[in-house]
């Protein structure tokens, strides 16, 4: 399943990044873009996975490279 999702306050291009690597590491997801640019994420889930408890591990990732980030959608 693939969505996109708006971000809030996405400082920097390295930032996006950082959060795109590490959110592709996780096992819920298949693959993730971050834009700095368009100030958007898409992300595919795997097969199965809990879009909202998978969503909540994506924030984890995002808070802790730049705290003041949202998810918005």
């Amino acid at each position: 399943m693939k969505k996109s999702y708006k971000l809030r306050d996405l400082d920097c291009a390295n930032c996006a990044a950082k959060m795109e690597a590490a959110i592709n590491k996780l096992p819920q997801v298949e693959a993730a873009t971050v834009s700095f640019f368009t100030q958007k994420m898409t992300v595919t889930y795997a097969e199965g996975v809990d879009e909202a408890e998978a969503l909540a591990q994506i924030k984890k990732c995002i808070r802790r490279v730049e705290p003041d980030c949202e998810v918005i959608g």
